[in-house]
């Protein structure tokens, strides 16, 4: 199944990504909307499921993992919820991280483009205004990317009225990808 919804989503030309059952899979558990999604995977690896980003593996000591670009750091999380790093390279299951992940920054730093630059810029070597210029810049980004027919709106991140819902209840978090 894995490698039929991996063949699929390779298939898919990428104006037609979002159609794909991953995308309404993973926006619906994690109350993501599948548009911000699709502009996370776009900023992240080009909606490349492949993608392998090494370049600041020197500097933090870890590296990025597919669709969503994962980064290794949560490996050991992972891990616990039966996820290895081969797994990542399934577009899906890197989705449903890359999804969980976005839910997490939501409840941490509220339904704001700050949460959405956090998701890439956590910010533990980056501090004051280093980390307000980083998440900015991508959150910025991240909004470029978001598909046209989308309607933009400045003032929050695009999310369904269902994760807000399930990010009032703290267990919401702790579900596995």
């Amino acid at each position: 199944m894995r490698l039929v919804a991996a063949f699929l989503f390779a298939a898919v030309p990428a104006s037609h990504v979002l159609a794909t059952p991953c995308w309404d899979v993973a926006a619906r558990r994690y109350g993501v909307a599948p548009e911000l999604l699709y502009a996370v995977a776009r900023t992240e690896s080009g909606l490349n499921p492949k993608a392998v980003n090494r370049a600041h593996a020197k500097r933090t000591g870890s590296y990025d993992i597919g669709l969503m670009q994962i980064n290794s750091r949560h490996l050991p999380r992972l891990a616990g919820f039966g996820i290895r790093e081969a797994d990542l390279y399934d577009a899906c299951i890197n989705l449903q991280v890359g999804a969980w992940l976005m839910a997490d920054s939501f409840s941490r730093h509220g339904i704001t483009w700050n949460a959405v630059g956090a998701y890439n810029a956590a910010c533990s070597q980056l501090k004051g205004d280093a980390c307000t210029h980083a998440r900015s810049a991508y959150a910025w980004k991240v909004y470029r990317h978001l598909p046209s027919a989308t309607p933009r709106r400045a003032a929050a991140p695009i999310r369904s009225a269902a994760g807000v819902a399930a990010l009032r209840q703290p267990q919401h978090v702790r579900v596995a990808p």
